[in-house]
């Protein structure tokens, strides 16, 4: 294993190494202004949350002022950028969405979104009133519940790492990406409906986990309106079936078709680790050799999300190509908003997209990037996603684990799972416009972004960037290759793993197989959208 490579299938993984951002925030000792460090991370499950944290090492108690993240708390992080829901909804232009024919700002009123996750979070609804009180304190209290249809198990703390498959010390594991979930779809649509609907456990997908996901998904679209959104921040990767994908992911399929024969759509996390798998006939600790994507994002009755890495008021400015070296995270200061393809070498971790191996290309994505052949290709969209510029989260679950503590923490979290509930939450918005102008919803959004929304001022093209002055090459022997590499940690040019010896897809003008369409502002998008018949 190359001495960069940690194995990142989801934050809870990181933090049960004793990295989240409570161990040095709140109860143990701050982190000092040293270089970050990094250490290895438990191994991935076979269905995993798709969230990702930054190390401890460079958390403090104590932020200043000019740190790049501050929480609300005080506590932040010396090297790491974080945002807040006011300072996303600004940077992606959700507060100039128009409002309702009201006059009522469009917070998402009288939309549903569905959180989709295994175990859920025993202190869900605490959190989020929390989080609503520090950052919405002038609205109403959140409309949320949460809906555990094979019983939510008593579980309340975790002395393991996080691993496991079943009982309680995955369900710990599963927490953040919950918290995650519910917070940030409320940051986009203080106003929706949220629910959290949750099942154990976190097995593999052809014997309980997803089996028991997607019979609550089918009950909830039985018992929800039309237009209800669902956001599935997890994934298993395609391999994982062992040839017999086109059989299983058939009859879940069954499922999402029924949704969006109603009206309802289906949003999942595109995936952390690129375009490599963690292969289950290993175990799950060993990578494959061959460019791979993760389902349910490569079913073609789902929206996949990507990762973009959003840079506002900032720009990531790369002096060194090592991590453990302040250069690496050196930045400097602008006045305006960028985003590249995220892919952020320190982990390494980067947002997934590729051809699928088991579906072939559906229509109305025909015309897109015919050199990958005929199969589908994710991602469709993409949004916010890096732990360098991460979004901010109020956990209490299981605080020893989560948080090194044992009252709970804001922390700050990355992954394609957060790019997930606040894209999905973003359609709750347009069908909200839609629902008041005596519109239907939106339907199924894919065919309508191929069929030129995304190709629209909707959307902001994501086009390769060359950022910072970190040298142009690295030693092949980092990544298992002979001579050296010809690219710096700077080059944000695909979702090839920093370490990885497997090709990444190359990100480009228009449509690619890294970002799909790019991000959508806000405003324009919803204006789309409304647009339709």
């Amino acid at each position: 294993m190359s001495k960069r490579r940690i194995l990142l299938a989801s934050a809870t993984a990181l933090a049960a190494a004793g990295l989240a951002a409570g161990g040095a925030a709140s109860g143990s000792a701050a982190a000092s202004a040293a270089t970050p460090t990094t250490v290895k991370a438990a191994a991935p499950r076979v269905i995993a949350p798709e969230l990702e944290a930054a190390p401890a090492s460079s958390f403090t108690s104590k932020a200043p002022a000019t740190a790049p993240c501050v929480l609300p708390d005080g506590t932040g992080d010396l090297y790491y950028h974080c945002y807040s829901p006011q300072q996303i909804r600004s940077s992606y232009g959700v507060d100039s969405v128009a409002p309702l024919p009201s006059g009522m700002p469009n917070y998402g009123q009288g939309q549903t979104i569905v959180l989709v996750d295994s175990y859920g979070s025993p202190t869900a609804a605490a959190d989020l009133q929390h989080f609503h009180n520090t950052f919405f304190s002038s609205m109403p209290a959140p409309k949320f519940r949460e809906v555990y249809p094979l019983g939510n198990p008593p579980y309340q703390t975790c002395n393991g790492n996080g691993a496991q498959l079943s009982g309680q010390c995955a369900a710990a594991g599963w927490t953040g990406e919950a918290t995650l979930d519910i917070e940030w779809a409320y940051s986009i649509a203080p106003e929706a409906n949220i629910v959290l609907l949750a099942t154990p456990p976190a097995e593999t997908e052809g014997v309980q986990g997803l089996p028991n996901m997607m019979k609550a998904i089918s009950d909830e679209i039985t018992a929800l309106p039309s237009g209800t959104v669902f956001s599935m921040s997890f994934g298993t990767d395609e391999p994982d079936f062992e040839g017999a994908g086109a059989t299983q992911t058939a009859k879940f399929d069954a499922v999402f078709q029924a949704g969006i024969a109603k009206g309802d759509n289906f949003f999942a996390a595109a995936g952390d680790n690129g375009d490599v798998a963690t292969l289950k006939q290993a175990g799950e600790t060993t990578a494959g050799t061959t460019p791979s994507v993760g389902w349910p994002a490569s079913s073609p009755y789902v929206v996949s999300v990507g990762g973009t890495q959003l840079m506002d008021g900032w720009t990531w400015d790369p002096t060194s190509d090592n991590p453990s070296t302040a250069g690496y995270f050196h930045s400097t200061p602008t006045n305006g908003v960028s985003q590249a393809v995220w892919n952020e070498s320190w982990a390494p971790i980067a947002t997934g997209g590729g051809a699928s191996q088991i579906y072939a290309r559906p229509k109305w994505q025909a015309n897109v990037d015919p050199g990958l052949g005929n199969h589908r290709i994710v991602p469709d969209t993409s949004w916010n996603a890096a732990v360098n510029g991460g979004v901010d989260v109020y956990i209490t679950a299981y605080p020893q684990y989560n948080c090194g503590n044992s009252t709970g923490c804001w922390t700050f979290y990355g992954g394609t799972s957060a790019a997930t509930p606040q894209t999905a939450a973003l359609v709750a918005l347009a069908n909200a416009a839609r629902s008041s102008a005596a519109k239907g919803p939106i339907g199924f959004l894919d065919p309508i972004l191929y069929s030129g929304v995304g190709a629209s001022s909707a959307y902001t093209d994501i086009v390769p960037e060359y950022l910072g002055s970190a040298p142009a090459t690295f030693a092949g022997s980092d990544v298992g290759v002979a001579g050296t590499v010809p690219k710096s940690v700077g080059d944000l040019v695909d979702n090839q793993l920093w370490d990885s010896q497997v090709p990444g897809y190359p990100t480009t003008k228009g449509y690619d197989a890294t970002t799909g369409w790019g991000a959508p502002n806000a405003q324009a998008f919803v204006a789309a959208l409304l647009a339709q018949k």
